[in-house]
């Protein structure tokens, strides 16, 4: 429970449909307080506003300390990714690495037979396995999240929310009057909820920055810049120079500090190597599948081949910007068939598997 409209809903239905609900928050960051930061999450407003609504539901409430396991999992792999000139994805991580593997170890502790959180995503049985689908509301969906859950968790998730649409959600919130109804969306990462992931990391990294130049397509030096953690490619914004015409990051070397601008169609791959391979139950490679290079992109259909412990995209037409760091999801329709951590990305298919 983080306080907010979703998992207090969660909570309240399966209390309302009977079941003994135990509710948990983890307090895994703390932010100022000053009043300058709102919609955050897990943070010490929000255990209270989470026991408040514990406390309207008549069940019980712990909140558990995970700030130190927090720091080491997902902000020092983040402040890296980043001076290394990859995009990380920390929501991916921090359902992975922090918060479902804490809470399935708590509800051994506290003799709880399932998981249930506020995901927007649902399960299905079939053929003798659980599996991930995508939500009945598209716009929320977050089945890209959770596609590294094996069977053994599948089989004790809940999601109440995975067959509501967000809007119905946060009525019933207000009709059921609980703390924190009328809370805003969450934007930003949690821990830089300001959305400045740069300052994030010259506060966090400032003996480790290097600046370096910028060049044009041509390799001709057009500026300067103080970090590569500052850009990310595909990135057209704030590139702090100005060629007459429009250019986008596409091109990152942290070795030698370079940004390397170009056109859109420098973006475009047409295969992409990924690691971190996770496969759903059943699932073997090659296969064909609807992939979702970033949490927001639209599914593009390719063919998908094993490769190391990992795997090669082939995309049937060439998509823009496969960021390392990112993860590309594969989907069979509503249903997840697994996905992993982009590495790299070819403009070309590659005649041979790279090594």
């Amino acid at each position: 429970m983080s306080g907010g409209v979703d998992s207090s809903v969660a909570a309240a239905r399966l209390a309302r449909a009977g079941h003994d609900v135990i509710g948990v928050t983890l307090h895994l960051w703390d932010y100022p307080d000053d009043g300058s930061v709102r919609a955050r999450c897990c943070a010490p407003e929000d255990l209270h506003d989470a026991r408040r609504v514990a406390d309207r539901l008549g069940i019980p409430h712990y909140a558990f300390d995970r700030r130190e396991l927090f720091a080491d999992t997902i902000v020092e792999p983040f402040v890296e990714d980043y001076l290394a000139g990859r995009t990380p994805s920390p929501c991916v991580r921090c359902n992975r690495g922090v918060k479902l593997a804490e809470l399935f170890a708590l509800a051994d502790r506290l003799g709880a037979e399932q998981v249930a959180t506020g995901h927007y995503a649902r399960l299905r049985e079939h053929d003798g396995r659980i599996e991930l689908l995508r939500a009945r509301d598209p716009s929320k969906d977050q089945s890209y999240f959770l596609h590294w859950v094996g069977q053994e968790q599948l089989r004790r998730l809940c999601f109440p929310l995975g067959d509501s649409e967000k809007s119905a959600v946060r009525d019933e919130a207000r009709a059921l009057e609980l703390p924190g109804a009328h809370k805003g969306e969450s934007q930003e990462l949690c821990f830089v909820p300001n959305g400045r992931y740069d300052a994030f990391i010259e506060q966090h990294a400032a003996d480790r920055l290097r600046p370096g130049p910028i060049v044009d397509a041509s390799g001709r030096v057009v500026g300067a810049h103080r970090g590569v953690h500052a850009f990310t490619l595909g990135q057209r914004k704030n590139l702090g120079v100005a060629l007459g015409e429009r250019a986008y990051v596409v091109g990152i070397d942290p070795e030698s500090a370079t940004v390397r601008l170009g056109p859109r169609e420098a973006l475009e791959a047409a295969a992409a190597e990924v690691t971190e391979l996770a496969l759903a139950e059943g699932v073997t490679l090659p296969l064909r599948a609807e992939v979702q290079v970033r949490y927001r992109a639209r599914p593009v259909t390719a063919e998908v081949r094993a490769l190391g412990t990992g795997a090669i995209v082939l995309f049937d037409t060439k998509v823009i910007s496969v960021v390392p760091g990112q993860y590309a999801v594969f989907y069979d329709g509503e249903r997840l068939l697994g996905g992993g951590r982009s590495a790299r990305s070819f403009p070309t298919a590659p005649t041979e598997l790279p090594a």
